[in-house]
Parts: structure tokens; sequence; C-alpha cells
């Protein structure tokens, strides 16, 4: 395990990804990214009456301060450097996918809310959909 991808969304299930990742990033000596797939993307925004600019820079702002958080709990926990991205995408499962094989990752962790039921079927669970497709080892986190 050389590369380790996480994904993060600020939500508690990904908070907890994301200590369970730094952890394991240093047991093993590896690098880590911190990845946020941003919906809507751009070119939604770019097409939609509703999006202004302040609407579009609060968005950002919140993605940058759920990356910064997860870039400090590693901080705080000995792990340097750590890096970041974004992603653009609707279907947040591909985009995890599609990087992790792009730039190489041999490890994906992501978390979980544990859905269960009418609201799996419905919803679907990102993290199913990541382990069932991904070319590497998946870890999920609840």
């Amino acid at each position: 395990m050389n590369k380790i991808l996480c994904a993060t969304d600020g939500s508690h299930s990904a908070q907890k990804a994301v200590v369970h990742a730094v952890e394991l990033a240093k047991l093993a000596d590896a690098e880590l990214t911190f990845i946020h797939v941003v919906m809507p993307t751009t070119d939604d925004v770019s097409h939609a009456r509703f999006w202004n600019s302040s609407m579009l820079k609060a968005a950002e702002e919140q993605v940058q301060m759920e990356l910064h958080e997860a870039i400090e709990t590693a901080h705080q926990r000995g792990l340097e450097p750590v890096f970041c991205t974004t992603v653009p995408g609707h279907n947040i499962a591909k985009a995890i996918i599609d990087y992790a094989e792009n730039n190489h990752h041999d490890y994906v962790v992501v978390g979980s809310v544990g859905r269960t039921g009418l609201s799996k079927v419905l919803l679907g669970s990102i993290a199913e959909q990541v382990i069932s497709k991904a070319h590497c080892p998946v870890t999920v986190v609840r």
C-alpha cells in the first residue's frame, strides 16, 4: 500500500473515514490524498438560473473548509505531507473510482452512513458502488 485515497464530504461518517485513513497511512507509511466530489459541477451552474456567483463561492468555501479540516486532522495526528483534490461529478462513486485509478492509488477509504431497507434501494450506496467497481481494496468506515 503506497497511495491511499480518502473520500470526504464533511459528514460524520466521512470524518470517521478521515481518522481511519490517517492512521492507516501512518502505519503503512503511505501517501494520503483526500478527495471531495463537487456537485453541482461548474457546467451545471453555468446553465442554471438560480445559481449566482455568491452561491457558487459559498459552496466552494464549504468544500475547502471540509478539506482543510481533513488536512488538520492528519497534521494533528502527525501525518505530513497530505494532499487534497476536488473533482466534479454527478456520480460520486465513479468520480472516486476514476480518480483513484487514473492517479495510481492502491487503496481507497470511504465512509458510510449505513442505510438499510428502502432508503438503500432508492438512494443506493456510494460505498457499495466503490467497493464493487474499484480496481483496488476499499475500506468502508461506519
